[in-house]
């Protein structure tokens, strides 16, 4: 009894640390090993058959089980497995589809309309591993829609998930079979996007030893085509380089690659689960994730006129005003997916962009896909003969800072100092949607939010040119780091 107790404040720490605003992350062996694990597959399971049985949620929709995938990190086989047997506990059979890319775990939950739990740490560094939680659809599962009965259900203790309500028999126990979806994964994304008349493209595609390297061969090869591939082995230890793009350093790599090879139409780089997509023209220049979502925008206005379109806080005001230009209605919204996924479910929006190059589809159940995103500019640069930096022209307007972080004590005493400072100013409006959003008469406009888990401040600012933006960035930036 002594020891359970002793044990009881470490578990809910880890509890505490691991499970985040959408989805539970930490470090393997010391916050996520194979017992804590199984104890989640038999939360998730009790929350979705409570749900079933009260009615007060989608449950197991239309199926009897849960899809599961991994990604390639070492750790991640043993902890798919282990979060089944905590699933299949509960008398919930598992659909085990092996090696994915978190949309294609999306696509499996979507097409075989069943929960889903994709285990990956994304970008984050090889001793990390994580689980990204969905319902029924694709319909994620955040802090607020079902994580935190889960870590209810983790804090009564190791087992204690899976003996809460009523017990399962030996017999009636779930089973676990394994299923192929790539192949079917590939052919939907393909039946997305109308790629019958494009011209024979030449790229160089950065997989960063992550799931891409899965994917990629199997989504293009029946396309026109030819690929120049960098780091498509899966290796979990990213020996090569950090699988996050949003990192100017790690496209240096593709950078070099597409300016020496001299012929490329353009190089993708895809994140460690491919759910992400950046892209840089046939120059090497770094394209603007909301050129993308406005290029992206309007060709799903052209096939669904008048309809919404979300875009997060952070993209370029040039997005909402091509979404308005190309007769669609743009709609606000916080950074982050669950914000956005709830967001278009509540307005029947046709697709969604994130300066952070999460790009979201009706079509896809409301879901993100970087392969779905890449199919789009690849669909809209072949099909005519501009290169890709003077087709990417129109859709950028005005020059941006990029995410500058700062580190600071009391970050809400720092923005409450800053509003201040710049809502006395003649011309100048503020809003709260996420963050501090300061907007000037001229159009140019900064937002300053705090980091989820750490001390730190994001400062964005868009202006007219690099001028105005290195002005604006340096005077806030005054403030915040004193």
């Amino acid at each position: 009894m002594a020891s359970a107790q002793s044990s009881a404040p470490d578990r809910a720490q880890v509890i505490d640390q691991v499970v985040k605003a959408y989805d539970i992350r930490g470090l393997v062996g010391s916050q996520l090993d194979a017992t804590f694990v199984r104890d989640v597959g038999a939360a998730f399971a009790r929350v979705l058959l409570d749900e079933q049985e009260n009615g007060t949620g989608s449950g197991l929709g239309g199926g009897k089980g849960l899809v599961v995938g991994h990604d390639m990190r070492e750790s991640s086989p043993e902890l798919a497995d282990a979060f089944a047997e905590g699933v299949t506990a509960l008398g919930v059979d598992v659909v085990h589809i092996g090696l994915a890319s978190t949309d294609m775990l999306y696509y499996a939950s979507g097409a075989l309309e069943m929960p889903g739990a994709m285990f990956t740490a994304s970008h984050n560094p090889a001793t990390y591993n994580g689980i990204k939680l969905c319902r029924a659809g694709a319909s994620p599962v955040g802090q607020d829609s079902g994580l935190d009965e889960i870590a209810a259900l983790l804090d009564r203790g190791p087992g204690e998930a899976v003996s809460a309500g009523q017990d399962v028999a030996p017999g009636e126990r779930g089973s676990v079979s394994h299923r192929d979806m790539l192949a079917d994964y590939a052919a939907f994304l393909r039946s997305l996007v109308d790629l019958s008349g494009i011209r024979s493209l030449s790229l160089v595609i950065d997989a960063g030893n992550g799931m891409a390297g899965h994917t990629v061969p199997a989504v293009l090869d029946p396309l026109p085509i030819e690929v120049y591939p960098l780091y498509f082995e899966l290796d979990g230890s990213f020996p090569n380089h950090e699988a996050n793009p949003l990192d100017p350093d790690n496209l240096r790599d593709l950078q070099r690659e597409v300016i020496t090879l001299g012929r490329a139409d353009a190089g993708l780089a895809f994140d460690g689960d491919a759910d992400r997509v950046f892209l840089v023209d046939e120059k090497g220049d770094a394209v603007s994730p909301s050129a993308i979502t406005a290029l992206v925008a309007t060709r799903e206005l052209a096939k669904h006129p008048g309809s919404t379109v979300i875009h997060n806080l952070i993209t370029s005001r040039a997005v909402p005003e091509i979404i308005t230009e190309a007769g669609g209605t743009p709609e606000r919204s916080r950074v982050g997916h669950s914000f956005i996924k709830a967001t278009m479910a509540e307005t029947g929006a046709i697709f969604g962009g994130e300066h952070s190059a999460h790009y979201y589809f009706r079509d896809f159940w409301n879901a993100d896909s970087g392969m779905l995103a890449a199919l789009h500019v690849l669909a809209a640069l072949g099909e005519q003969d501009r290169p890709l930096s003077e087709l990417m022209a129109q859709y950028s307007r005005y020059a941006a800072s990029g995410e500058v972080n700062s580190t600071v004590d009391d970050p809400r005493a720092v923005m409450a100092e800053v509003e201040q400072t710049f809502g006395a100013r003649e011309g100048v409006t503020t809003d709260d949607l996420d963050g501090l959003t300061v907007t000037f008469d001229d159009g140019s406009w900064f937002n300053l939010r705090p980091s989820n888990t750490e001390p730190l401040l994001r400062l964005n600012v868009e202006a007219a040119d690099d001028d105005a933006v290195a002005a604006l960035r340096d005077e806030v930036l005054g403030l915040v780091r004193g």
